[in-house]
């Protein structure tokens, strides 16, 4: 089995408690006991926001799940450099660089941002008790750019909500090969039925929608503004792909000899800019991160 799962509300279990409905779906491999914590770790995502351990799914809700090794031992502080963007009592905004796990996971216990940000804010909230303590959304391993962390569970929970509700204005910024244009993609997303560490555009997904548009062309790569009104699983990279332009260095849905060609060490793709409304203040603030020096190297940026 995968370490991450991703699985469709079916009609006979939109009745049942999410922790119940996991142990049904996984009888004989875990526990009811063991989604529990799964959920109390932040482990499990409700259509892309942590989950409640009380928590009733409706039909063709997507549902996240990490299976987690038990861990032993707490989450520790690390002395890992942060390039900070913006901080005050409630939040912290970084500029997230390649490489940087996001949060502990099999394989990742340490040298992740999670890490990082017990170091950074010595009194955040919930280190004690989530494996997710101040994580309010997630970027990849290998995205760089904007990354907001909440320093408090008022300010956690309010910016959750935030993202849940699409309030969250993202721009991502990417290298395709090819040109895409000027688009907007509207194609459901879901778990491939075949490959399953992949995401496919399937009948039976999520909606997913991605606004496109080409700002640069040189020689058979783009550079690529991305505008995403939602926040699926590898978004980005599985509607790139299905129009003939994946992003560069992406090992999963991208082109191996295009990337061989170029040297592209990791998927250029970059969080660009964010708008959020504080979560105390009310105030509406808008974050960018500069591009990483490996992008500006293709576009001589």
């Amino acid at each position: 089995m995968n370490d991450t799962e991703i699985i469709f509300i079916e009609e006979n279990e939109a009745n049942l408690r999410l922790d119940q409905l996991l142990a049904a779906r996984f009888k004989g491999i875990y526990s009811r006991t063991y989604f529990q914590k799964l959920i109390e770790q932040g482990l499990v995502l409700i259509n892309g926001n942590p989950a409640k351990k009380r928590f009733v799914p409706v039909i063709n809700d997507e549902i996240e799940v990490e299976f987690a090794a038990e861990q032993t031992s707490e989450i520790l502080p690390e002395n890992i450099p942060l390039d900070v963007l913006y901080e005050d009592d409630d939040i912290l905004v970084i500029n997230k660089p390649a490489g940087l796990v996001v949060h502990p996971a099999p394989g990742h216990w340490t040298g992740t941002f999670v890490n990082a940000l017990i170091y950074h804010c010595k009194d955040l909230e919930g280190q004690e008790t989530s494996m997710r303590p101040g994580i309010v959304h997630r970027l990849d391993k290998d995205t760089t750019g904007v990354l907001i962390a909440a320093k408090n569970t008022y300010s956690q929970t309010r910016l959750i909500e935030s993202f849940s509700k699409r309030e969250v204005k993202k721009l991502y910024l990417a290298i395709a090969i090819g040109n895409p244009g000027k688009q907007i993609i509207n194609a459901p997303i879901g778990r491939h039925p075949v490959h399953r560490q992949k995401m496919a555009i399937i009948e039976t997904g999520r909606e997913a929608i991605s606004h496109i548009e080409t700002l640069s062309v040189k020689e058979k790569l783009s550079l690529v503004q991305v505008d995403i009104k939602t926040g699926r699983t590898h978004q980005i990279r599985v509607h790139l792909c299905s129009v003939n332009a994946p992003v560069l260095g992406d090992a999963l849905y991208g082109s191996k000899s295009a990337n061989e060609k170029f040297r592209a060490g990791r998927q250029m793709l970059h969080a660009c800019m964010m708008r959020i409304t504080h979560p105390r203040s009310g105030e509406v603030m808008e974050f960018n991160a500069p591009l990483p020096e490996d992008f500006r190297s293709f576009f001589f940026l």
